[in-house]
């Protein structure tokens, strides 16, 4: 059932509600609890009960940390990794180049300074090295090093690890495992095989705190003080919000904690870049995954693979503002390139269809950093999986992005062990792969079959989730506050959005080429502010600039604006539809 009648809007997108059920659960948490019917509907959507809404509003990161020694390996992780600290042996620490595999090796630079150590970072190349070790480079690490951590990479790479003769390896990693394991003398994975796949959730950031956790504890019972992790949140926040980690259990409370250490300003890596991306209001998840992290990124899209790790580990308040400025130059040549792809990519998928279980596009000379990026704004198009491949010589390098529900990861790891690809692995909600030209239709073919037995394509593409109908009366700072007391949100937890019925627009006004600036009302005196992002690049631009008196159902989420040095409710208008 569609929810206020709108069944197709000014996106061509049907509104959808809570169900029956979830509205009795939230009217009956009201009553016991006496919260604001906007924030119960919201708890109640993500599956908070009555009973564990209060505990749910005040998570305790202690409380829900799990035991690091519940993953498989950990303990000899963590024991091999202080005994190199301890022994001042030479330890080379192999990241990711995105921001999960950043903030992991920042994690542990940060910490073996404080121990007063300086490891060797190295981060592979994209476009000449790919994802993960490879051979020559760890052999090359080996012959330098005893210990050699692989962080965001690693559960899949049997030769490249069992090229680093003469050095331990360690692995801590979250992408989804084979199985069997490489020769590594630990792997530490929530995603191996023969795990219970409770603590799936996790980013690569987040095992490697879980094993600094488990170092601590060691040093305790050695009688000696660890560095101090609670400082160390940041890192850990910024990595599980930018690798699209669901919102769910110990992340929330990780990233909950983390942005709270951010707003410190004391880390300068992450100073600079708030200062160049002019945050201008305390850390939120938005700031993570929009601002913060596509900047991180950009080094190892399209720049230095290792600049963002480095960025973040830094101590140097100067050498951070210069990398900072880089990254941003980096991302904004970036957004360039992701804008061509992204034009050639959307045009070829519409041309396939978007009622597949799969949406995808290759192209010639795509450029590798920035198909990931698109796959994702497809995938936000179509509600369906997207895999973006760019094409070169025989080959075809591409990154996939899933939506909830569908295991993407597994299915690409399934084929490339059926041998539809050259490679191919990741997790849930985003995938990496290698594909030869020759066996692209059929690949993808198959990749669409395997994704509809999980269900995907089954959900409509236009449905827009609404938690419940608000006046711009009730839209106070104070409810602003109290919703943001069930966040962090972001996947596995989106943020609330509201309806706002037969509203009247005081004004219109276009903002830049693209943005549309609104006031709204309910005809009885009550106003809102309300900012449109692109507006102009659908229906809703025009329409509502030229409402002529008309009255919309409006639809949202709502925001505390900082401007000028005061703080205002604004609406960030998501959608319309003509009241009638």
């Amino acid at each position: 059932m569609s929810f206020l009648g709108v069944t197709s809007s000014l996106t061509r997108r049907r509104w959808v509600g809570l169900s029956a059920d979830q509205d009795r659960m939230a009217q009956a948490m009201v009553q016991t609890t006496n919260l604001p019917d906007a924030l119960c509907k919201t708890l109640v959507r993500l599956g908070v009960s009555a009973d564990d809404a209060q505990a749910y509003l005040s998570p305790a990161l202690r409380d829900l940390l799990p035991d690091p020694r519940s993953l498989r390996d950990m303990e000899t992780a963590a024991t091999r990794f202080l005994t190199a600290a301890n022994q001042r042996q030479r330890i080379a620490i192999f990241a990711d180049y995105d921001v999960d595999g950043g903030s992991s090796a920042a994690l542990l630079i940060v910490w073996l300074r404080q121990m007063g150590v300086q490891a060797t970072l190295y981060v592979p190349d994209r476009i000449d090295e790919g994802y993960g070790p490879n051979d020559t480079a760890m052999a090359d690490l080996a012959t330098q090093h005893d210990l050699i951590v692989c962080v965001d990479c690693g559960t899949l790479s049997h030769g490249p690890i069992a090229a680093a003769k003469g050095a331990d390896v360690i692995v801590l990693d979250h992408h989804l495992g084979g199985e069997t394991l490489p020769s590594a003398l630990a792997v530490v994975n929530p995603n191996r095989q023969d795990e219970s796949g409770d603590l799936a959730h996790l980013c690569a950031a987040g095992v490697v705190f879980l094993m600094l956790v488990e170092a601590n504890r060691q040093m305790r019972s050695a009688g000696q003080n660890g560095p101090d992790l609670m400082a160390m949140l940041d890192l850990v926040a910024l990595a599980t919000v930018a690798d699209v980690a669901p919102l769910i259990g110990v992340n929330r409370a990780l990233v909950r904690q983390g942005l709270k250490v951010m707003a410190r300003r004391q880390r300068p890596g992450l100073v600079a870049l708030a200062d160049i991306a002019r945050m201008d209001s305390p850390p939120n998840s938005y700031h993570l995954g929009f601002l913060l992290g596509p900047r991180v990124n950009a080094g190892g899209r399209i720049g230095q693979a290792d600049l963002g790790a480095r960025l973040l580990a830094t101590d140097n308040p100067n050498q951070a503002a210069a990398w900072a400025e880089r990254l941003d130059e980096l991302n904004t040549e970036r957004r360039d390139i992701e804008m061509r792809v992204r034009a050639e990519a959307m045009e070829q998928a519409e041309a396939r269809g978007f009622d597949a279980p799969l949406v995808w596009a290759a192209g010639e000379g795509w450029h590798p950093g920035v198909v990931g990026i698109v796959a994702s704004r497809l995938k936000e198009a179509t509600n369906r999986p997207a895999i973006i491949i760019g094409l070169d010589g025989d080959e075809g390098k591409g990154s996939g992005r899933s939506v909830s529900g569908v295991d993407l990861g597994a299915a690409i790891q399934r084929l490339a062990t059926e041998g539809h690809l050259i490679k191919g692995g990741g997790h849930k909600m985003a995938a990496g792969l290698t594909v030869a030209r020759d066996q692209l239709d059929d690949a993808m073919a198959r990749l669409s079959d395997l994704l509809a037995k999980q269900g995907a394509g089954t959900s409509g593409p236009a449905d827009l989730r609404l938690d419940s109908v608000l006046m711009p009366g009730a839209a106070t700072p104070e409810l602003i506050e109290q919703i943001d007391a069930a966040g962090p949100f972001g996947a596995g937890a989106p943020a609330p959005r509201f309806a706002f019925p037969d509203m009247q627009i005081g004004f219109a006004k276009q903002v830049g080429e693209t943005h549309l600036k609104l006031n709204i009302g309910d005809g009885l005196g009550a106003k809102l502010d309300a900012i449109c992002f692109g507006a102009f690049e659908t229906d809703l631009g025009p329409r509502l600039m030229q409402h002529a008196g008309a009255r919309f159902h409006l639809a949202g989420r709502l925001e505390i604006n900082n401007w000028g040095g005061r703080q205002s409710v604004q609406l960030r208008l998501e959608d319309a539809a003509p009241a009638t």
